[in-house]
C-alpha cells in the first residue's frame, strides 16, 4: 500500500507526516481494483505532490456492499445513539490533536493561507462535535388522535449515504455531511475531489483510529465521471449528498431519479450580491467586502462577487476598495505575509482567465488585477470590474475565482431587483447603519443566507443552503439531521374491536 510521506519545516506544523493514500473500504486501506493512480498537483508551483489510488465502478460497488452490511448488522438501528455520539466525539478529539498537521496538509494541497486553513479545520472539528451531541437526541413525537389509538413517529436512518464533495473546502465539506449522516445511524461513503484529496485521506486514518466499525465509513478518491457516476447510479445507495456546480448537481439529480429514486441534497453554485448602502461604516464595509470577494481566492460558492454600492457612496467606496486590494500580498501558503494564494489547478486558472477576457471583451472596465501573477503555479491577481452590463457573462455566471463586479444602485427597490435578478440564491450581504433597512432588505433577498454588516459567518448550529438553482436541502443545524432520516408513523390499537 502506497503512503504519502512529507517533512514540514515551517508553518503551523513542523515534522513528518506519513499516511496511506489508498482507498479506505470496510475498515482497510486497499489499492483500487484496476490499480489506477491519480497525481495530485501543488497549486503553488504546478508540480506533483503525491499519487493516490483511483476508485472506479468496481471499488464503489465493494464500498456499497461493505456499507450495506455494516448498516444492517452493526450500525443503523443496532448501535444506540450514545455510542454513535461517543465515536464522533473520539473522532473530533483526534482531529483536534492533529489540527496543526491537518492545517499544514490543507495549505500544501489547496494553496490556502494558514489563517483560512486554520478556520476551516477548526470549523470542521466543531461540526463533528456538534453532531456528536445530537446522536442521542434524534427523536420522534407522540401525536394525539383518539384515546383508543397510540400514534407516534420515529426518525430512522436512510441506509447507505454517498457524499460527493468539491475541492475548495475538502475537510469542512466532509464533516458537513459525515456528521449528520453518522449521528443518525447511516453508513457513509465519501468521494473527495481528486484535485484536493489529501485532508480527506488523512481523515480516513483518524476515522479508523477512532474505532468506527468496518464498513461504517468508506473513503474513495476518484473522478466524478467514473466513481461519482457509479455512486449516483448505484441501486443500493439511499442518498447522495452533493456539493458542487449547478450543472453537475442537475446530473446527480437526474441519475438519482432515473435509478432508484434515491434522495438527494444539493449545495450548488452562487452569484451572491453584496449591498452597500450610503450610511454604512465605509471602512468596515470595504474590509468585509474584500474578504467577501477574495477569501480563498474567490473559490467559495458563497463568494460575494456582485457588489452593489449606492450612487452617492460609489466613488469613495471604489477608491477605498482598490487601495485595500493593492496592499494585498500574493504568495504561497507558507509565506506568512501573503494573503492571496493560487487558484487550485490549471483547469481552474484557465477558466477564471477566460472570464476575465470575457469581461474585457463585453465592455466592462477593468479597475484592478486581471493578469497572472508570477511565472509558476496558478496565481491570479485579485480582479475587479466596473461598468458591466447586468446581462454580461461576468455578472450572470459563477466564476469561482478572484473576480468581482461593482455596480451603482439608486435605492432599496432598485438594488433588491438587481440582486434578485439571478438564477442563483445561495448567500448575500447588506451593509448599513440603519438596521431596520438592513433587515428589511435581507428579508426581500432571494437567498438562503443573509449577512448583515459582516460576511461568511458560518456556525454548526445554523442551517446553510440555497434558493432557486443554488440547491436543495440544508447543511448544518437541525435541518441537516432531518434530511438523513426517514420518518415512520406508528399506529397502535389500544382497544378498538371489530
Amino acid at each position: 500500500m502506497t503512503t504519502f510521506t512529507h517533512e514540514f519545516t515551517s508553518g503551523p506544523f513542523v515534522g513528518k507526516v506519513d499516511f496511506p493514500t489508498g482507498l479506505y473500504i470496510n475498515g482497510k486501506f486497499v489499492d483500487s481494483a484496476k490499480k489506477g493512480r491519480i497525481d495530485v498537483i501543488n497549486p503553488t508551483n504546478g508540480k506533483k505532490t503525491m499519487s493516490i489510488s483511483e476508485a472506479t465502478e468496481e471499488d464503489v460497488d465493494l464500498a456499497v456492499k461493505a456499507a450495506r452490511n455494516a448498516f444492517e448488522t452493526v450500525w443503523g438501528l443496532h448501535t444506540p445513539g450514545y455510542e454513535r455520539g461517543r465515536l464522533l466525539y473520539k473522532l473530533a478529539q483526534l482531529m483536534r490533536e492533529h489540527a496543526p498537521e491537518l492545517i499544514a496538509l490543507e495549505m500544501l494541497d489547496n494553496g490556502k493561507s494558514a489563517m483560512l486553513a486554520g478556520l476551516e479545520i477548526d470549523q470542521a472539528i466543531s461540526v463533528v462535535e456538534y453532531y456528536a451531541g445530537w446522536a442521542d437526541k434524534v427523536q420522534g413525537s407522540v401525536i394525539e388522535t383518539t384515546e383508543a389509538n397510540l400514534a407516534y413517529t420515529r426518525r430512522e436512518p436512510l441506509g447507505v449515504v454517498c457524499a460527493i464533495i468539491p475541492w475548495n473546502f475538502p475537510l469542512s465539506q466532509v464533516t458537513w455531511k459525515l456528521g449528520p449522516a453518522l449521528c443518525t445511524g447511516n453508513a457513509f461513503i465519501l468521494k473527495p475531489s481528486e484535485v484536493s484529496p489529501v485532508c480527506p485521506l488523512r481523515l480516513a486514518s483518524l476515522i479508523h483510529e477512532a474505532g468506527f466499525p468496518p464498513g461504517v465509513v468508506n473513503v474513495l478518491a476518484g473522478y466524478g465521471i467514473t466513481a461519482g457516476r457509479a455512486m449516483t447510479e448505484h441501486m443500493d445507495v439511499d442518498k447522495i449528498a452533493f456539493t458542487g456546480s449547478t450543472l453537475t448537481g442537475r446530473r446527480v439529480m437526474e441519475a438519482a431519479a432515473r435509478t432508484n429514486l434515491k434522495k438527494v441534497s444539493l449545495e450548488l453554485g452562487g452569484k451572491s450580491p453584496n449591498i452597500i448602502y450610503d450610511d454604512c461604516d465605509l471602512e468596515q464595509a470595504v474590509r468585509w467586502s474584500i474578504m467577501g470577494l477574495y477569501a480563498g481566492q474567490g473559490q467559495l460558492c458563497a463568494a460575494l462577487t456582485r457588489i452593489y454600492v449606492q450612487e452617492s457612496l460609489y466613488d469613495k467606496f471604489v477608491e477605498a476598495f482598490l487601495a485595500g486590494v493593492k496592499h494585498m500580498k500574493i504568495g504561497g501558503p507558507f509565506d506568512p505575509e501573503a494573503v492571496v494564494g493560487p487558484v487550485v489547478s490549471q483547469t481552474q486558472y484557465d477558466r477564471v482567465m477566460s472570464y476575465i477576457e470575457a469581461g474585457k471583451s463585453q465592455g466592462a472596465s477593468l479597475l484592478v488585477g486581471g493578469t497572472r501573477h508570477g511565472n509558476e503555479g496558478f496565481f491570479i491577481q485579485p480582479t475587479l470590474f466596473g461598468g458591466a452590463d447586468e446581462d454580461a457573462k461576468i455578472v450572470k455566471e459563477e466564476i469561482f475565482g478572484p473576480v468581482g463586479v461593482v455596480t451603482r444602485f439608486k435605492d432599496e427597490d432598485d438594488v433588491v431587483a438587481k440582486a434578485n435578478d439571478t438564477v442563483y440564491g445561495l448567500a448575500s450581504a447588506v451593509f448599513s447603519k440603519d438596521i431596520d433597512r438592513a433587515i428589511r432588505t435581507g428579508h426581500r433577498l432571494q437567498a438562503g443566507t443573509v449577512w448583515v454588516n459582516c460576511v461568511h459567518g458560518l456556525h454548526p448550529q445554523v442551517p446553510f443552503g440555497g434558493y432557486k438553482q443554488s440547491g436543495i436541502g440544508r447543511e448544518l443545524g437541525e435541518d441537516a439531521i432531518h434530511s438523513y432520516c426517514n420518518v415512520k408513523a406508528m399506529h397502535v390499537n389500544l382497544g378498538i374491536k371489530l
